[in-house]
């Protein structure tokens, strides 16, 4: 990944399609909220639809992470990015968890549902926010359309939480400037990406200066002290789809055997070549494909 002052520079290498994409930016929303702001980008579709398409990042990411595909999707839907709170632009907040989150989404959507007379709403999460989504789908079920998840680890009811330690995915310090805090950038969990350009873009907003330097703009108290759904039964109904990468640590594992025996009724599961848990990273434009072919299958 090449690091330079200059992001368009650095970026110089990527396919044509991808600069083109992130040129068209979403415009940013601000929702004021007494526990904490929360931020999201926003396309319009180019044809006066009244689908909404809301897309969720996964932990320790943001919303910037869907700039390059999202405008391959308003030729038929309205496109959201979320910032999940203390992710991203999005403020921190005191206490975390997966049903907040979901709360956070559902002001997002009323909001969208108002002005812009929203009829179908269709949510995709990766990782922590295919679970942020299942959810929404599963309290929401008159609300929400359809669902997709992408590389998420969805466990049985009776799964033991003790099993799975939180903790900081990268323990907060301050650098001195921009580069080194870039040079520091990984994905996690750790994978190997070819798309550097990819890479160097998401890395750009992953970083903020504050007073005492240049850190990560993520809060890691969350990653310890966030609340999931241990014990939660996902009962959502509406159409769903599972994509996952041919080279994810997921693929074989018992928590995807118990989601195929759970869900199989009512949820298709497909699965992208050459792609590893970051499935967005890896292949966006399969991934971007598979959405909309998707989305026109139940429009």
């Amino acid at each position: 990944m090449t690091i330079t002052d200059n992001l368009i520079s650095d970026i110089s290498n990527a396919p044509e399609w991808f600069l083109k994409s992130i040129e068209n930016k979403g415009v940013d929303v601000l929702i004021n909220d007494p526990n904490g702001d929360i931020s999201y980008s926003k396309w319009k579709s180019n044809n006066q639809s009244k689908n909404l398409l809301i897309l969720i990042h996964g932990t320790g990411a943001h919303k910037k992470w869907w700039d390059p595909i999202a405008p391959q999707f308003i030729d038929d839907t309205n496109v959201i990015a979320v910032d999940l709170p203390g992710m991203g632009d999005s403020d921190f907040r005191e206490k975390y968890s997966i049903k907040d989150f979901g709360s956070c989404i559902f002001s997002i959507i009323e909001k969208e549902k108002k002005d812009a007379q929203i009829e179908n709403i269709y949510i995709v999460g990766h990782s922590l926010g295919g679970q942020v989504a299942a959810y929404l789908a599963s309290e929401y079920k008159d609300l929400v359309t359809s669902l997709i998840m992408i590389d998420t680890f969805i466990r049985p009811p009776d799964y033991d939480p003790s099993e799975h330690e939180g903790g900081p995915l990268r323990k907060i310090k301050y650098y001195p400037d921009k580069k080194t805090i870039l040079q520091r950038f990984r994905l996690m969990p750790t994978q190997e990406c070819k798309n550097d350009w990819f890479l160097r873009y998401i890395a750009e907003y992953s970083v903020r200066e504050v007073e005492d330097g240049w850190r990560w703009k993520f809060d890691d108290r969350l990653f310890r002290s966030l609340k999931r759904l241990d014990g939660y039964g996902f009962s959502f109904s509406c159409p769903a789809l599972f994509i996952s990468g041919s080279d994810s640590l997921l693929l074989g594992s018992k928590i995807m055997k118990y989601m195929q025996s759970a869900f199989s009724e009512i949820m298709e599961f497909k699965v992208i070549k050459d792609a590893a848990h970051h499935v967005l990273v890896d292949k966006p434009l399969e991934l971007a494909e598979l959405i909309n072919m998707e989305l026109k299958k139940w429009n």
